[in-house]
């Protein structure tokens, strides 16, 4: 549908548009820098922004990729697709008092398709995908870019022109090269952060095709102003700041569409001047246009917040602390240090880290302190360039400037905590869609530096060496992305009080055996943040298998302490204390955990464990039941089932027990081997045969294997095969607990068949 104004001031309309074309400064005429057809320039951002980010095509996942991906069902085959819509982002039931309440569907809706293409959880097709969005957007960005610097033009075929060539391209590159995005790019969870960026900037487009000019004169679509909202809801499902772009489009329509002087019309508004009807609000239909921007923004937070819930995430003080200062001025002055760091890293992006929550920037508390000078800095800017977006007398400058601050400050509002706690400090993957506005100026910058020097090949040279320097920088970071090794080491020097990075190298080196490097990182992530439960407990476990049981369950102890609702700290205290020979403590400790986390499978295991310690047969075996029913695949309580079965002289049930174990993790060997066990005891020599050889051509290093193997065959008279196999398991465990007297038993009976054969 079009929206036609009245025919006898379309003349008036078409001439001041012509006129914005035709009398405002070009940026490119004093810039001395590449000059490409349209497509080629694309072409180039695309290449280049390749070229930073392609070394991490075969990264694994790291970080919260775990959390994201490999531990959300939504992923899964047998999640229904309907759940993607009342889940967070993390898989979590978005009514949970735990939830982030970060609603992204569609962002894990492409995670789930990527797990459906590549066949299970691996993470080249991830991180393929992340990187072809990252080279799209950039090549958009030339444009977008296009539009916001050189206006908005369009042919008398309605094709858009390009009125800026050279400072898009520049800007789009310092955009595709920007070392920040590489936690978007060669992290996938900042898929959603893509995404997201990808359909605003097609909003932003869109809202652009609204404003064709055609013979009957200019005009806007309804139609393009409608597929804008939806764009932006659609970008807003994918994260949270997309919805920030139909703000965008409303101060782009009064900036370009209208060529609205800020300042100007404050002033009459002040004043209620009777000149604002002339203002050109009404006549371009901007008001109408601002009223579908807002109603259609405010259906859609409306209905976000339906399906999120009243309730707020919940956030922990280590995880934003300034927002649970107690004074307000503490706050404020935190938060503004913040925004000067965020400032800082599209300024001078070489500092970059993972995390910078857990101490990694420690709370101003004074006005003394020296890093007030950095948000004196920042303030002293914005204010200077705030005032010559609306003081200055070039509206070609007031446009850009204020331009390139709305979109540097508007889609950081999400982050800011203004509006509601957010759960970090500082973010990078959270100014990836504010580069857009620090690239906005950096070029307009650039521009008028080159037409006022007098070397402009010099000033063009170094804006090529920063370039340089960050294509350099960008592919240095994705490399340290692609795994968690160089990726938590990396942050060692960057932020060495945040606690979270030892945490993180600790259990990194944990995961590969090295404890006791771990066990130094953990102490030092204790040491840094005294309630941190998390490293407490993973400290805790490292100590209870080395033996170093009193100092485990002192840290254990304090870990519930300070959070009692931690319901694998519980159990772990409850492994300590059953180690202890403490019972009725261990037992308490492991209901304790249940009542916190109802489906907690493998604490039904070690209550079972429990149980089977002190002849509690029956209860130990409920308590295994109930570890499976949670957790099927759960291979150690089917075992122990098993074991207690036959132990007991219930065969008849431990085989029963056996068979429906296998019917559901049918290639476990070690369910083979017991249900072998059982099943030789009942004489059914030839299917326990067939069972053993099975777990055998599984794990052939396994001595017992070919140890009860030997025993079926001596029980069974096949004595060469049962002599074979006790061979074979004496190789491979000298000292297994007694095969070396089966197999004398074995050897003096095959003397006496001998002799008695002579």
């Amino acid at each position: 549908q079009t929206c036609n104004q009245h025919n006898a001031e379309a003349p008036i309309l078409e001439r001041a548009f012509f006129r914005m074309a035709q009398t405002e400064p070009n940026l490119d005429h004093d810039v001395s820098w590449f000059l490409l057809p349209p497509n080629w320039a694309k072409m180039l951002v695309g290449l280049i922004s390749l070229l930073c980010f392609v070394n991490s095509y075969d990264g694994d996942f790291v970080f919260d990729d775990s959390e994201a991906i490999i531990n959300n069902k939504d992923l899964r085959a047998e999640t229904p697709l309907g759940d993607l819509w009342h889940h967070d982002f993390w898989g979590s039931k978005l009514s949970s008092n735990t939830s982030h309440k970060s609603y992204r569907p569609l962002t894990v809706l492409t995670f789930r398709i990527n797990y459906l293409f590549a066949g299970g959880f691996h993470p080249v097709g991830f991180h393929v995908i992340n990187i072809i969005l990252h080279c799209a957007i950039s090549m958009l960005m030339v444009d977008v870019f296009s539009i916001l610097l050189g206006g908005l033009q369009f042919s008398n075929k309605g094709r858009r022109l390009n009125l800026a060539p050279k400072t898009s391209l520049l800007a789009a590159l310092l955009f595709a090269v920007h070392p920040v995005h590489t936690e978007c790019v060669a992290g996938i969870v900042g898929r959603a952060d893509l995404l997201c960026a990808l359909f605003f900037l097609l909003s932003f487009l869109g809202y652009c095709k609204a404003f064709r000019e055609h013979k009957e004169g200019h005009h806007f679509s309804l139609f393009w102003v409608l597929v804008s909202v939806l764009l932006g809801a659609v970008a807003m499902l994918c994260k949270e700041q997309g919805i920030t772009i139909l703000g965008l489009n409303a101060v782009f329509d009064a900036l370009v569409i209208n060529k609205l002087n800020v300042l100007e019309f404050v002033q009459k508004l002040l004043h209620k001047e009777k000149s604002l009807e002339n203002s050109g609000l009404l006549r371009k239909g901007l008001l109408f246009r601002v009223t579908l921007l807002l109603s259609g923004g405010a259906s859609i937070l409306y209905i976000r917040w339906r399906i999120m819930g009243t309730g707020p995430p919940a956030f922990t003080e280590v995880d934003n602390p300034a927002s649970f200062a107690e004074s307000p001025l503490v706050r404020a002055i935190n938060y503004n240090y913040y925004y000067s760091l965020n400032a800082w890293l599209l300024l001078c992006p070489w500092w970059l880290c993972f995390d910078w929550s857990m101490g990694c920037i420690p709370l101003i508390k004074s006005v003394s302190d020296w890093r007030i000078i950095a948000l004196a800095a920042l303030w002293f800017c914005l204010i200077g360039l705030i005032c010559q977006a609306l003081c200055s007398e070039d509206s070609h400058k007031r446009r850009i400037l204020t331009l390139g601050l709305g979109f540097l400050i508007i889609p950081f509002l999400p982050a800011s905590n203004l509006f509601f706690r957010v759960g970090f400090v500082v973010a990078e993957r959270a100014i990836y869609l504010p580069s857009i506005g620090y690239c906005i100026l950096f070029t307009y910058g650039f521009s008028l530096l080159s037409k006022k020097a007098k070397k402009k090949k010099i000033l063009a040279a170094a804006v090529l060496g920063i370039l340089l320097l960050n294509v350099m920088r960008s592919a240095l970071r994705s490399s340290q992305w692609r795994s968690e090794e160089q990726l938590f080491r990396s942050a060692l020097s960057v932020c060495p009080l945040n606690a979270k990075v030892h945490y993180n190298v600790g259990k990194n080196l944990a995961d590969k055996g090295n404890q006791t490097a771990a066990i130094k990182y953990y102490r030092e992530a204790v040491r840094l943040n005294p309630k941190y439960v998390h490293a407490m407990n993973n400290l805790g476990n490292i100590l209870k298998e080395r033996n170093e049981l009193q100092e485990a369950e002192e840290l254990l102890s304090l870990a519930v302490q300070i959070q009692p609702d931690f319901a694998a700290a519980w159990m772990n205290l409850g492994i300590v204390q059953n180690s202890l020979r403490r019972f009725e403590e261990a037992e308490q400790s492991y209901w304790t955990a249940i009542k916190h986390r109802k489906k907690y499978p493998d604490c039904y295991y070690n209550l079972g464990r429990l149980y089977a310690d002190l002849n509690r047969h029956i209860d130990a075996l409920n308590a295994w039941r109930n570890a499976t029913v949670l957790k099927p695949e759960h291979s150690l309580a089917w075992n122990n089932m098993i074991i207690l079965l036959d132990n007991t002289g219930n065969l008849a049930q431990a085989e029963a027990v056996g068979r429906e174990a296998l019917e559901l993790i049918p290639n476990d060997h070690s369910l083979m081997f017991s249900l072998a066990n059982v099943l030789g005891k009942s004489q059914k020599y030839k299917e326990s045969e067939a069972l053993f050889l099975k777990a055998i051509k599984a794990n052939p290093n396994a001595a017992s294997y070919h140890g009860n193997l030997a025993v079926l065959y001596h029980r069974w008279g096949n004595l060469d095969l049962a002599k074979k196999h006790y061979e074979v398991s004496l190789k491979l465990d000298p000292m297994a607990p007694g095969t070396k007297e089966n197999y004398s038993l074995l050897r003096r009976k095959l003397e006496q068949l001998q002799k008695k054969g002579e």
